[in-house]
């Protein structure tokens, strides 16, 4: 996929027009190169790039780990970390918003910021991967939309990353306004019902919670919650399949 557009965020301004050089000379496009968090997702909203490589460390209000995380709450774009550090610290918050990679720059002023070999294919694994990763959901989101129940699926961190028609109609939110909305916000069973006990428990009681629509209609409902598991048993978000009790 060399004709993949990248978007650099890098605020050391040579290491960024070293990445951008040999990402350009290996066929990639780079539109431009952000130096900060903010700009970084204004550009990732105007350009919708295949692939962001993000540096942790910048310069603004918010690090790249904030930057990423507000850009994966509404867009599904990779992100590979840049990084001098790799402390657990650090990786721990990184990992929270489900990043395709890291990979660690160089020190010293005579050294490359990346093997360029080691750059490249970090790359088109990523973007493989996330193809790959693209053509599973879309399958799954055509069975699901023929399904006979209202479904919606999160992320590791509660974000909606998918809603199907049933689920639209019964919360009053259409998929544009509820994707990258945390689950709590759009499905909402009684606030007095769900202080006590968890969303899992209030879908499976016998007294059927109320849903709450986005114009304030109340409906009684019942449904499942089921965890998405990758092959090491991590939980990576939540499907949450419910109807209208009848």
């Amino acid at each position: 996929m060399t004709h993949a557009t990248i978007l650099v965020v890098e605020d050391e301004r040579i290491t960024a027009e070293d990445i951008k050089a040999g990402l350009k000379f290996a066929g990639y496009k780079v539109p431009v190169i952000c130096s900060t968090g903010e700009d970084a997702v204004r550009q990732a909203a105007r350009l919708e790039p295949d692939l962001i490589l993000m540096d942790i460390k910048l310069k603004g209000e918010i690090d790249g780990i904030e930057a990423a995380a507000e850009i994966r709450k509404v867009q599904d774009i990779p992100v590979i970390y840049l990084t001098a550090y790799s402390d657990e610290k650090t990786v721990e918050r990184a990992k929270l918003t489900e990043p395709s990679g890291f990979l660690v720059k160089g020190q010293g002023m005579l050294s490359k910021p990346f093997e360029e070999s080691e750059l490249h294919a970090a790359i088109e694994i990523t973007l493989y991967r996330h193809q790959m990763e693209k053509e599973h959901d879309q399958i799954s989101a055509a069975m699901l939309q023929k399904t006979s129940e209202a479904v919606i699926a999160t992320n590791s961190t509660g974000q909606i990353r998918f809603i199907n028609a049933l689920a639209e109609n019964l919360t009053g939110w259409t998929k544009a306004e509820a994707l990258g909305k945390d689950l709590k916000e759009v499905f909402l069973p009684l606030k007095e019902v769900i202080r006590e006990c968890s969303l899992e428990e209030v879908l499976a009681s016998d007294e059927h919670p109320e849903l709450i629509s986005r114009s304030g209609t109340h409906v009684k409902v019942e449904g499942t919650i089921t965890p998405i598991k990758d092959y090491k048993q991590r939980v990576n978000g939540l499907v949450v399949a419910f109807n209208a009790k009848k």
